[in-house]
């Protein structure tokens, strides 16, 4: 038997005893389930089987600090994103786009569906000029970016990969392409392996995209999550861009997962910061004992007190009596603002209501403070006299000697 005829022989045992490898190729599209062969410095390269090998952008399998998430052997799911010509290797994941030559190849990648690499040469009106293949292209301003983009001019210069979406071939071809259907795919293969993971309560690092009044919208790897204005730290946060700004990675908690609704076509995830931190609270007792003189700074004013800021999410309360004006006061703007820093003593501490009770009265002491006066009158009323009638008749009897 020739060396041939054996090699043919053992390929057809291997069809029959792996059946599946007998399909067609994946195509463009298509979800595809591999094993890492070879991990190389720019790409990775995953055994598809039907025969098939696929080469993934090493960058895919990194996280947020560089490290790999995977390793040869493992098993991994992504996405068929396009077909290099010259090699027949399955491009997966974000793979860039092939550099074309010439309109034949550029028709072809269209003809294919396959990503093109091309530069954005200029801003113009409605959109940007891109070059591919020494080919001027427009893409529309609404196709440069999942998000709106004020000023196109910042992407001048920069090499993207684009899906030709509109080709008119001849003298002077007419190629319209779109960067957001690039983007939009990675984002759906991001998004389901964000929802493999996606729980209550799972910590996740994600990337800040943008800031309103009432929170901050962070991306947490396709899919898009809202941290509310009181989760972003336990301290007061008067706007968002205090704490955050656009960009910026950051660990978070999902607090709630909303699946999607009638009005809601994507699930609503509520994130937290706050939630990974220690509660101030749980050592207040410990850094605010009662008596003790503490600093802060006047956070707001209310008509019945001054609220201080001790320590990030801690504030205390001055009733308007305990601000040691020496007079009557009608609003404690009389007396301080916002923003002062001011010295008071510690005059209770209540977990439970979360309160602290100050006083900036520099003689108060705490002994005479509600709480002590309070606890003070309830160890007396505990403790009942043992002859209620002998202090009776003692007082009769000092009565008696006064009127004589």
């Amino acid at each position: 038997m020739s060396d041939t005829e054996n090699f043919e022989d053992l390929l057809k045992q291997f069809d029959q005893a792996h059946p599946q490898t007998q399909k067609g190729e994946p195509a463009i599209g298509d979800r595809v389930s591999g094993t890492l062969v070879a991990i190389g410095e720019d790409y990775a390269f995953v055994d598809l089987g039907a025969k098939s090998e696929g080469r993934l952008e090493i960058a895919v399998l990194k996280d947020a600090e560089g490290q790999l998430k995977h390793a040869v052997g493992e098993t991994i799911e992504t996405l068929v994103t396009g077909k290099d010509e010259d090699s027949g290797m399955l491009l997966l994941g974000s793979q860039q786009g092939h550099r074309y030559h010439g309109v034949d190849e550029v028709e072809h990648a269209y003809r294919q569906g396959l990503p093109v690499q091309g530069q954005v040469s200029a801003a113009v009106k409605g959109g940007v000029e891109v070059q591919v293949a020494g080919i001027r292209a427009f893409c529309p301003a609404s196709q440069i970016d999942i998000r709106f983009i004020e000023d196109l001019s910042e992407f001048v210069g920069q090499r993207f990969d684009f899906r030709i979406t509109k080709f008119e071939g001849g003298r002077r071809p007419n190629l319209v392409v779109s960067r957001r259907a690039i983007l939009e795919e990675e984002q759906r293969l991001q998004a389901e392996q964000t929802r493999a993971q996606l729980a209550e309560g799972a910590v996740l690092t994600g990337t800040v995209t943008s800031l309103k009044d009432y929170g901050a919208f962070v991306d947490i790897g396709g899919l898009e999550g809202m941290i509310h204005i009181s989760q972003l730290a336990f301290g007061h946060v008067k706007h968002p861009k205090e704490v955050l700004q656009v960009g910026q990675q950051v660990e978070v908690s999902v607090l709630r997962i909303d699946p999607p609704g009638e009005k809601n076509k994507r699930e609503k995830i509520a994130l937290s910061i706050r939630a990974l931190g220690r509660d101030p609270w749980q050592d207040a007792l410990d850094s605010f004992p009662v008596g003790t003189r503490v600093s802060g700074t006047v956070s707001r004013l209310q008509p019945f007190g001054v609220f201080v800021e001790l320590a990030p999410g801690i504030d205390g309360l001055v009733h308007i009596s305990e601000l040691g004006a020496g007079r009557r006061i009608n609003h404690p703007s009389e007396v301080v603002n916002p923003g002062d820093q001011v010295e008071a003593t510690v005059l209770g501490v209540d977990l439970e209501r979360r309160r602290i009770s100050l006083s900036l009265d520099e003689k108060r002491q705490a002994d005479e403070s509600p709480d002590a006066r309070t606890f003070a009158a309830t160890q007396t009323s505990a403790k009942a006299p043992e002859n209620p009638l002998g202090s009776f008749g003692e007082l009769l009897k000092a009565s008696m000697n006064k009127g004589r």
